[in-house]
């Protein structure tokens, strides 16, 4: 029985392992191909030629943002990952909603100035963050729960100003420009609450299982994992531009 359980444990340190190499190399691929945030060419070049108010436009690219911005997702798996309530499933996506749409809207309007490579690395590090909270790291490390309700706030402040950053560097017209950015938050706000419909269902699959509990440790540390690839992929991408 002992060197049963002895082959299951290397097993599922074997499987666990390559699982994390294929999350980083998934990871390296997609990083390369799209930074966080990022608006496409062909997008840019439209936001760039229009002026005025043009809603429908905005918020599609709003909710198209949402929709693919991994590490939103990634966050926002993390903040649900153990919520079973609806209730504090909409508070806490409200306290993210809330702190997204302030500094999005703020930072494009007043022309914040910060450097996009620190704000996508602290967006890495809330992934981290979040990761090491559904574990109970902290308590086990320092005997303490942080407030994830502030924290969750306060990390979305962090995902609406890597946003704005990169919203600056297109340069929309100031003709009609709080009228589109209002558009565009809507939009980003309609995409967020499909991308979490989606992990919602899937998550609901997922702890019908019997394997959840012992799966959903090694699915925060892929989570984590993430976190620090996009850390790291951020600050080599800071210190090669200085």
């Amino acid at each position: 029985m002992h060197l049963i359980n002895e082959c299951g444990r290397i097993l599922s340190i074997r499987q666990m392992t390559s699982v994390l190499l294929i999350t980083a190399a998934t990871l390296f691929l997609m990083i390369n191909s799209v930074a966080a945030h990022n608006i496409t060419a062909g997008d840019a070049g439209y936001v760039q030629e229009i002026w005025g108010v043009n809603l429908i436009p905005f918020a599609y690219l709003g909710a198209k943002h949402m929709i693919t911005g991994y590490d939103h997702i990634l966050f926002l798996f993390g903040v649900v990952f153990f919520l079973y309530k609806m209730k504090d499933v909409a508070l806490y996506v409200s306290l993210f909603a809330i702190g997204h749409s302030t500094t999005m809207l703020a930072g494009v309007y007043f022309g914040w100035n910060v450097n996009a490579y620190i704000i996508d690395a602290i967006i890495g590090l809330s992934v981290v963050y979040k990761a090491l909270d559904n574990v109970g790291a902290y308590q086990r490390w320092f005997g303490l729960q942080p407030n994830t309700k502030a924290a969750t706030l306060i990390f979305g402040l962090f995902h609406g100003l890597g946003l704005a950053t990169k919203i600056l560097e297109y340069e929309i017209s100031e003709e009609g420009l709080l009228a589109n950015l209002l558009a565009f938050n809507v939009g980003v706000e309609l995409g967020q609450i499909l991308a979490l419909a989606l992990i919602l269902i899937l998550m609901g699959f997922w702890r019908r299982t019997l394997g959840f509990w012992h799966q959903a440790y090694t699915a925060n540390i892929i989570m984590m994992s993430a976190g620090f690839l996009l850390m790291g992929y951020q600050i080599s991408g800071y210190l090669l531009s200085n």
